[in-house]
């Protein structure tokens, strides 16, 4: 993918797409979010007794000349949301990788244009951070560059394993895409928990190519695991290939029912799509965490 994400038909095509989200979803994109603690913010959230060494800025005066009750005001904190992208880069990712890149370029440089704080990170049998946290649009071209500079090379995907380690990281809440094929051996349930769990807010996009979908090999085959190495030799028939179409099917329902048991948000499309297309949609759908599923 080299030059591929940093060229200037590229860019012009993550320009219209930044113009179109400010036009869509407007302040929704911004990254400063009102959280629950208290401080010294702008939106009134409650009164608490003064005490001394509080700031006594903060006294509110009416209410003590009112009630004769000395009273400090107490504003939500504006806190920034971190963007965490998180990029499957297991070799089952092979033919789906630079699809997954670009949509992970144009939410990126969607964010960074409207002041959000944005990391990203590969995803393997680990996470492997790749951009550290940063906000402003200077970060643009680093963000690109980095994902130029992905391989799909990674051993089986183990996607709780990367939650527990994101979590350790990066204990502030924040917003996680999670961009993969989501074949994973030990299954996508007890990951997604355990994001939601750590207060994330969580976002799926199933990126499948249309050969993960059917079996067409008949007869002798001998078989390599992209991701383990393993080899089998089997033969395979009509009614095996049936059912390799069923599992997929259940497999992919499956993450369905679990991201809306669990009030996350996913968006399921094959490399056919332009990237641009598959962001586009979800802008329409009114973002990240609005997204309904979709199959394209």
């Amino acid at each position: 993918m080299k030059g591929a994400l940093t060229s200037p038909a590229f860019i012009r095509r993550l320009e219209s797409l930044h113009l179109l989200a400010r036009k869509v979803l407007g302040g929704r994109l911004q990254a400063q979010r009102r959280s629950t603690r208290r401080g010294s913010g702008v939106a009134f959230a409650d009164y608490a007794p003064y005490y001394p060494g509080d700031d006594y800025r903060a006294i509110d005066w009416r209410v003590l000349a009112r009630f004769d009750a000395l009273l400090i005001k107490l504003f939500e904190v504006e806190e920034d949301t971190t963007l965490h992208l998180l990029v499957d880069t297991s070799r089952s990712m092979t033919a789906k990788l630079t699809r997954a890149c670009e949509v992970a370029a144009a939410l990126g440089y969607i964010a960074l244009h409207h002041h959000e704080t944005v990391a990203l990170h590969w995803m393997e049998d680990r996470l492997r951070p790749a951009l550290e946290p940063g906000r402003g649009r200077a970060r643009v071209w680093e963000l690109l560059r980095t994902l130029e500079s992905a391989e799909a090379q990674g051993a089986d995907t183990d996607l709780l394993q990367c939650a527990r380690q994101l979590h350790s990281r990066h204990r502030r809440r924040g917003l996680v895409v999670v961009i993969s094929d989501f074949f994973c051996p030990e299954g996508y349930e007890r990951a997604l928990s355990y994001l939601t769990w750590a207060g994330h807010e969580v976002f799926c996009l199933q990126l499948l190519d249309p050969a993960d979908l059917t079996w067409s090999w008949l007869g002798d085959c001998d078989l390599t695991c992209v991701e383990t190495g393993s080899h089998r030799r089997l033969t395979i028939t009509q009614g095996d290939a049936d059912r390799f179409a069923e599992a997929i099917q259940n497999w992919n329902a499956g993450l369905e029912r679990c991201c809306k048991d669990r009030q996350i948000g996913l968006a399921a499309t094959d490399t056919r799509a332009a990237f641009d297309h598959i962001v586009l949609d979800l802008l329409r759908r009114g973002g990240l965490t609005a997204a309904t599923e979709h199959r394209g």
